[in-house]
Formats: C-alpha cells, sequence, structure tokens
C-alpha cells in the first residue's frame, strides 16, 4: 500500500488526469499536509466546476488547519445546493462549535439526528452521536464512546479527554498507550497525560516524556507557528522551569485565546513565579470557572499576588472565607509569612496567631511577637494607622 502511495505522490503532480490528482490531494490529507491538499482541489474546482463536492474537502482541509470561518464560507457553497448532506451538516456543526459553542452546534445537528433515529437510518448515526458528546462536554461519554472506539477514530482520543476533565488521569495514562502518535493532536495528548502523571505520580520520567512530545509538536514545520504549537512549546518550558521562556510563548498567543480559564490560569501561574505579581492578579480575578477559583495553585497563587501587591487585608478576607482544612492551613502559612517579609504585619500579626493555636510553637509565638513589634514601630513612625 505504501509503496503504490509513494509511487503516486512522485507520478501525480505531473498528472494531468483527475483520478490521480484527486488520489494525490487524499494522500496529502492523510498525512496532514492540508494546504497541499487544498491547492490540489481549487485547481480541480476551477477546472470543473460540476465538482460540487470538491467544496466539501476544502471545507474540511480548512477545519483541519483552524480555519473555521474560512470553512463556513466554502462550505456554503455545496449547503445551498446540497442542504440536507449529513457530511456537510456535520462539518457545519463542528465549525459552529469552534466558533461559538456546543449549544449552537448542537442545535445544527439536531433535526437530522432525529430524522435517522426515527427513520432507522445507521449511515452516519454513529458519527453524530460521537459529536453530539462533544457539543454537550462530554455527557453521555461513557455510554456512547466505548462502543465507537474501533469504528471513530477519534473516539478514543476524546474518551482520554474525557477521563482527563474526570481527573481519572491513571485510565486516561492507560487508554493513552494503545495510541501510536501520527497527528499533531495525538503527540499533544500523549504529552498532556504524561505530564499529568509526572505530576500527580511525581516521575520525572514522565514529566521527560512529556517535554519530548510537547517540543516535538511545537518544534515541527507545520505546527510551530500555529496556536496548538505555541502553547505546547509553552507547557514544555513550563515543565522545565524555564519560566521566561513560557511566558514568551504565551504572550504571543493571549489574544486569541484571552477568554480560555485554562490559559489564563497557566499564564498568572508563569507570572506569579516571575514576580510580575499585579499583571497575575488580574489574569486570575478574570477566571470564571469553579474549578480552577476552588484549586490550591490558584488560590495560592491570588494569595502571593494580592499580598504583594500591598493588599493583605483582601488576601486575609479570602482567607476567611475557606474551610478549615490542610489547604487553608498551607494559605495561612503563606500569608503569614509573606506578610511578614512585606512589613503589613497587622495581618502577619493575626495570621501567625492563628497558626499558633492550631499548633503551639516557640517559632509561631516568636513570630507574632516580632509582627507586633513590626506594627508598633511603624505606627510611632506615622506609617500605619493606630486604629488597624
Amino acid at each position: 500500500m505504501y509503496a503504490e502511495a509513494r509511487e503516486l505522490v512522485q507520478r501525480a503532480p505531473a498528472s494531468p488526469l483527475k483520478d490521480d490528482q484527486l488520489s494525490l490531494a487524499a494522500v496529502h490529507y492523510l498525512r496532514a499536509h492540508y494546504q497541499e491538499a487544498i491547492d490540489i482541489y481549487k485547481r480541480l474546482v476551477l477546472q470543473n466546476k460540476d465538482l460540487l463536492a470538491l467544496h466539501v474537502y476544502i471545507a474540511l482541509c480548512y477545519y483541519k488547519l483552524d480555519y473555521y470561518d474560512v470553512s463556513q464560507e466554502v462550505l456554503a457553497v455545496y449547503l445551498q445546493k446540497q442542504p440536507d448532506s449529513l457530511v456537510a451538516i456535520n462539518l457545519k456543526a463542528c465549525n459552529v462549535y469552534r466558533l461559538f459553542n456546543g449549544r449552537s452546534a448542537e442545535i445544527e445537528i439536531r433535526t437530522i439526528l432525529d430524522s435517522l433515529t426515527h427513520n432507522h437510518i445507521l449511515f452516519g448515526k454513529d458519527l453524530l452521536e460521537h459529536n453530539l458528546v462533544i457539543f454537550r462536554n462530554g455527557e453521555g461519554a461513557m455510554q456512547v464512546l466505548p462502543p465507537l472506539i474501533d469504528v471513530i477514530p477519534e473516539a478514543k482520543l476524546n474518551l482520554i479527554i474525557y477521563y482527563l476533565r474526570q481527573d481519572e488521569i491513571k485510565e486516561a495514562y492507560q487508554m493513552i498507550q494503545e495510541v501510536e502518535p501520527t497527528l499533531p493532536a495525538e503527540y499533544i495528548l500523549k504529552g498532556i497525560v504524561f505530564a499529568l502523571m509526572g505530576q500527580e505520580t511525581n516521575n520525572k520520567e514522565y514529566l521527560d516524556t512529556a517535554v519530548q512530545y510537547l517540543h516535538l509538536v511545537g518544534g515541527s514545520s507545520s505546527e510551530c507557528d500555529t496556536i496548538p504549537g505555541r502553547q505546547c512549546v509553552a507547557s514544555a518550558f513550563f515543565l522545565q522551569n524555564q519560566y521566561e521562556d513560557a511566558l514568551l510563548y504565551l504572550t504571543s498567543i493571549r489574544s486569541y485565546l484571552s477568554s480560555d480559564d485554562t490559559f489564563k490560569f497557566n499564564l498568572a501561574q508563569v507570572q506569579t513565579v516571575l514576580g510580575h505579581y499585579k499583571e497575575a492578579e488580574e489574569e486570575l480575578l478574570t477566571i470564571q470557572n469553579s474549578k480552577y477559583r476552588t484549586d490550591y495553585t490558584y488560590l495560592e497563587c491570588l494569595t502571593r499576588c494580592m499580598v504583594m501587591n500591598r493588599k493583605a487585608n483582601q488576601a486575609w478576607e479570602m482567607y476567611s472565607r475557606m474551610e478549615t482544612s490542610a489547604e487553608s492551613l498551607g494559605i495561612l502559612h503563606l500569608l503569614a509569612n509573606d506578610c511578614y517579609r512585606t512589613g503589613q504585619f497587622f495581618v502577619a500579626a493575626k495570621a501567625f496567631d492563628v497558626l499558633d493555636k492550631y499548633d503551639p510553637s516557640p517559632e509561631h509565638a516568636a513570630a507574632k511577637r516580632g509582627a507586633c513589634v513590626g506594627l508598633f514601630q511603624m505606627i510611632l513612625a506615622g506609617r500605619e494607622h493606630r486604629y488597624v
């Protein structure tokens, strides 16, 4: 098969035959050379106006290149003539999902999916049900995706993603072992799974493997200037503790991901590590996802940023709203020490007082006394209000 494909690639560029050109375009598509496939399809469209379905092929290539709006424009030409095409409607829904949201995408396929179910038609039903799970953010994944693993290639990848979103890292790791990556998305997913396994198990080998996968994608000629490619490089640098380099790459794609909470969380972590506390605090406060806002790392970063931005009272109020736990105790330690170091002694004294009640020790008692003395000196110097 591969020998025939190689022969086709060598022969087809010089062949004027339509079938040879279509076959060559298909080979380019399968090798993820989407722009080369587009060029061939566009030439064929100019030469053969009756080949209307080529617009679907072109639209699919643009979709693969993340040009969703362009894909929609090309697809509209075909849908004007074939408004009931399942393939075209499905692709349109996928574009809508990428451009807007899952709810809007579901509307695009709902009618045709109901029609297939009502008329007991199987063609395309699996594909639409698979995509419906994605549009609904994983709802019904365990019922729909497992039977489709050997039917739809993306089903396995999306099931792995579902496991990751459920924090079932080990299940995702076991399944990713069966994936031999050939496409950028597969390399990226492998990198993510290995990174999460490495962080969960504190295993450096997993982290090193993740870095290799991520750099492989980000350093490739086809992905180096794409948003996912730059995200990969930024993530790899983050895992390698090369935060300046990570910030450089994250900043380069910031305007494209300004509403993405995951991106904002990663950016804020890097900014915090580098001491860009004002920017980091602003980024953290714009995050809406409750999963991140209750995450210990989020609270840790926001506490440090608030203290370093001279907002110790706000940091104290945030701590006061936390339930007593090991995590709240960790935040209290951070609050106490950072406030002491930055001369915000009133909050430092309160924090060390609580710590001394939780865990009486000479160190906590001494720190509380030191904070009280520091506060008194600042009041005498007129640098702190006497009624704090």
